[in-house]
């Protein structure tokens, strides 16, 4: 991923250092599991080292990453380094390191995600009684409040927090069985060692790799977080537009809107996570496509993941670090919002004018027709709605005041807004570990 969307503690988990340190620290584990290597030979192990300069240079001979990095880090060690991915294949190297940088990579995304769910619900409770209109396909619905609004997006968050957890708990799976994943250079009590000794869970059955639904599950969970932070995103850009001017971007002292009009405050954050959810859903896609390999093992998922991986949770880290920023800032005009809520000229009362009329009578079609012929000319004469009920046959004896009262569209406001106490209790029991297995998973000594 790009510099501009890139965290230093992101690129360093996905860095090709990253990625060499991992499959070292899995060599490392093996030959400690192992029967063969005497202590002097352990210790020569454990202190082996590598570049990737050299394991680049050394796969310019071989062709092949792998047996590069093992050719590097076995003369590294010396003689002892003849036990370096002794039994072992490629894969075993490969698919148990990405996992344990998986499990990095969650430990650093899963965070925010929980502080973007407090972000919300804080900023939820606060406009609890702020009052604003509903839109329906863009259109003055009824009333409701933005701490009601924020609620919806508090808890959106928090399922795809837990998604997300999930997700890279359930695919940080590593996997020592051989050629085709029969154990013929091992044993699965091996692999179960191994894997106690990483940490990690075991894949029940391998075939060399492991199942790649599982990356493609944790990419799913990625591009829906992003499709929920693309909601919210959305409905700040139409709030900010100058005919609503309910929210803004927060806007810095020194900030630019635009290079040529100097009035514009444009909510560039919200455009840029619109448009980098695009990209997340793009590489979910192309994990689903990584799913099916050939037989028991091909490397066609291989390269897509070198970037689909990386750039993903890469693009979801930086999404959430920027939503954070603008919900934590973003500029509520409450007065503008009950403005806003005059444009139709009290046409949003249509719905309690509907439920009077029938209450006292009238069949719901006609009264349905009345209320319609009299919201419509409110909103095209500019004259309240109450007035023009007043003065109409059909409004006679109804009480008018009790009619045309905000409180009854935000009475349970409070209550609503009140949920996310239970919500606060469940991200901070979901806080603890970033991969820790979930229930009736397999781990490695269950193998």
């Amino acid at each position: 991923m790009i510099a501009r969307y890139t965290r230093r503690e992101l690129a360093d988990a996905w860095s090709d250092h990253a990625r060499f340190e991992a499959m070292r620290r899995v060599e490392v584990a093996a030959c400690e599991e192992m029967e063969g290597p005497a202590a002097a030979d352990l210790e020569a192990i454990r202190a082996a080292t590598f570049t990737v300069a050299a394991v680049d240079e050394r796969e310019r001979v071989t062709d092949h990453d792998t047996a590069a990095f093992v050719d590097v880090l076995a003369e590294s060690a010396g003689p002892a380094g003849r036990w370096i991915h002794y039994g072992l294949t490629s894969s075993d190297v490969l698919d148990t390191g990405l996992a344990l940088q998986i499990r990095a990579v969650g430990e650093l995304i899963l965070p925010d995600a929980h502080r973007l769910v407090a972000a919300l619900a804080r900023r939820s409770r606060e406009h609890v009684d702020t009052l604003c209109v509903g839109r329906t396909h863009g259109i003055h619905a009824e009333p409701t409040t933005f701490g009601i609004k924020l609620a919806g997006f508090a808890f959106e968050a928090a399922r795809n927090a837990q998604r997300l957890r999930g997700a890279f708990a359930q695919a940080s799976v590593g996997a020592v069985s051989g050629a085709v994943g029969t154990y013929s250079a091992t044993s699965p009590e091996f692999e179960a060692r191994v894997l106690r000794r990483l940490g990690l869970r075991g894949e029940p059955v391998s075939t060399q790799v492991v199942a790649r639904d599982r990356h493609a599950e944790l990419l799913q969970a990625v591009a829906l977080a992003g499709a929920g932070l693309e909601r919210l995103a959305t409905e700040l850009r139409h709030l900010a537009r100058t005919e609503v001017g309910e929210v803004s971007e927060p806007f810095g002292a020194g900030q630019k809107g635009s290079s040529a009009m100097p009035h514009k405050r444009n909510p560039i954050k919200s455009e840029q996570i619109t448009g980098l959810a695009r990209v997340l859903r793009g590489n979910a896609s192309a994990a689903l496509e990584d799913v099916a390999l050939w037989h028991e093992r091909d490397i066609s998922h291989s390269s897509v993941e070198r970037v689909i991986l990386p750039d993903s949770t890469t693009l979801l880290d930086h999404m959430q670090r920027r939503m954070l920023r603008l919900v934590d800032g973003m500029v509520v005009d409450a007065a503008r919002m009950r403005e806003n809520l005059e444009l139709t000229h009290g046409a949003l009362f249509s719905q309690r004018v509907l439920l009077a009329l029938v209450a006292r009578g009238r069949a719901r079609d006609d009264a349905y027709r009345i209320v319609q012929r009299l919201a419509q000319r409110a909103i095209a004469q500019r004259t309240p709605l109450r007035e023009l009920l007043a003065a109409d046959p059909a409004g006679a004896g109804l009480h008018l005041d009790a009619i045309f009262d905000y409180a009854p569209f935000v009475r349970h406001a409070a209550e609503v807004v009140g949920r996310l106490d239970a919500l606060a209790d469940e991200v901070r029991d979901a806080g603890g570990g970033a991969c820790e297995p979930a229930k009736g998973m397999i781990v490695g000594d269950e193998l």
